[in-house]
């Protein structure tokens, strides 16, 4: 297999993006909005839990303030062009520094995140600044009270290390550096093929989004096949920017020719295809056919590539072009090829996506073209060709084609989010596919 591989295709000369995405500032909403619970459990963790030595300044002696509640009462991210996000953090700590009396303190985290690429090629979340302070707002005696005031001589200051969430303020996010990793997951997409979406650089900020390019390589039999190189750089379309959804996946058509390629070179479309023929059947058209066999047999196709595949993207139209060789042989013992036959074929396909998974099915042929490649009985009309195995080869190779497909193309995401709102807007060279972003629960 390595010798096969090596001799293929070169290899990509650069690494080149064939996809992409874009998160938008309603994503971003969306993850300030499902963070809140889990910030608050982080804080309420960090906050409350008294066997925390390192959460209090103050001597070993008990500390004069107990924190008996944590409620986050606002969390947002925005976006810093060219720099990051900003998340902005404000909690509201009930405290009891005596019997009688609680205390609300506001508790506000500044924070400026950013996303670096380190050596192991990973997307990492990393803080570059943070700024924490604390109000004293009202007491129970005072409820009366909203204005919220500074209280640089409480006792809170002495007693609660503040500085000590910024250490991890990342982690208030529902978005830690495990989700970022799953990235790039390898995903199956057949037993002995795996797919993997490699980011290329660090994300890029901008008032329209975060913006990430990903080069996708393909695993056969754990190894990593050279790909057909792009003939077209692709980037992220503008267009993609103003999308209202949460996020803006994006493909190349590259990215499905290469998905195309590695089905191949795994074998998975390798075909063998029944037909209604017989040896008998076909020596009333083929004169030849009674001096190879002289005896009723079933006649079967198998179908190889002549040429990879391509996939062509029109406006609103996705297409499937097939070179294949199909030899025509006797199914005795063992199959015996007296036939060969040259088949050019345009299918149309069509693009959905379900969960995480990008459904991919050939749907119609739009064209095809049959020629003789090679005979052992003789010249055959192309019109002849036609009559005995256009109808079943149109009909049994999208079929198995689409029995491998059925499974769908895992799409790069993470992994306890799933998509919906989607859909999938097919243009020249390249599909969008808008959609939302919804957290997955999962048990365990």
């Amino acid at each position: 297999l390595s010798i096969l591989l090596s001799l293929l295709v070169p290899a990509h000369t650069t690494r080149s993006p064939d996809c992409g995405g874009i998160l938008t500032p309603a994503g971003l909403s969306y993850l300030a909005e499902i963070s809140k619970p889990h910030a608050e459990a982080v804080l309420r963790q960090d906050l409350m839990t008294p066997t925390v030595p390192d959460l209090f300044l103050s001597s070993p002696k008990p500390s004069r303030n107990r924190i008996n509640s944590v409620k986050v009462a606002e969390l947002s991210l925005s976006l810093i062009p060219d720099t990051g996000l900003r998340l902005s953090i404000d909690v509201d700590l009930g405290v009891t520094p005596a019997p009688s009396t609680t205390k609300v303190m506001r508790l506000s985290i500044l924070a400026d995140l950013h996303v670096e690429m380190n050596p192991e090629g990973n997307l990492e979340l990393v803080t570059s600044a943070c700024k924490p302070t604390m109000e004293e707002m009202q007491s129970t005696e005072e409820m009366e009270r909203s204005t919220p005031c500074k209280s640089s001589s409480s006792d809170m200051d002495k007693d609660i290390n503040i500085d000590k969430i910024c250490l991890e303020v990342s982690k208030l996010l529902l978005l830690p550096n495990e989700q970022l990793m799953s990235l790039t997951a390898q995903f199956p997409v057949t037993p002995s093929c795996q797919l993997q979406y490699l980011p290329l650089a660090a994300p890029v900020f901008s008032e329209q989004g975060i913006t990430i390019s990903l080069q996708t390589t393909f695993q056969v039999a754990g190894m990593v096949i050279p790909l057909p190189v792009s003939p077209v750089p692709f980037s992220m379309p503008e267009a993609a920017s103003s999308s209202p959804s949460h996020l803006t996946l994006a493909f190349s058509e590259h990215f499905y020719t290469s998905l195309f390629f590695a089905l191949e070179i795994a074998g998975a479309f390798n075909m063998t295809i029944p037909s209604p023929l017989t040896t008998a059947t076909m020596s009333q058209k083929i004169t030849q056919m009674g001096s190879l066999f002289q005896e009723d047999v079933p006649v079967m196709l198998q179908a190889v590539f002549r040429s990879s595949s391509r996939v062509v993207l029109e406006e609103g139209k996705a297409a499937l072009k097939l070179f294949l060789t199909i030899h025509v042989g006797a199914s005795s013992s063992a199959f015996q090829s007296f036939l060969s036959m040259n088949v050019d074929m345009s299918a149309v396909i069509l693009l959905s996506v379900a969960d995480t998974r990008m459904m991919i099915s050939a749907a119609t042929v739009e064209d095809i073209e049959l020629s003789l490649a090679a005979s052992d009985v003789g010249p055959i009309p192309a019109a002849l060709l036609e009559e005995l195995f256009l109808p079943t080869i149109r009909e049994e190779v999208l079929a198995q084609m689409n029995v491998v497909l059925s499974e769908g193309v895992f799409l790069p995401h993470m992994y306890s989010f799933t998509y919906t709102d989607i859909d999938v807007m097919i243009h020249k060279d390249y599909v969008l596919v808008p959609c939302n972003l919804k957290l997955h629960s999962r048990t365990g």
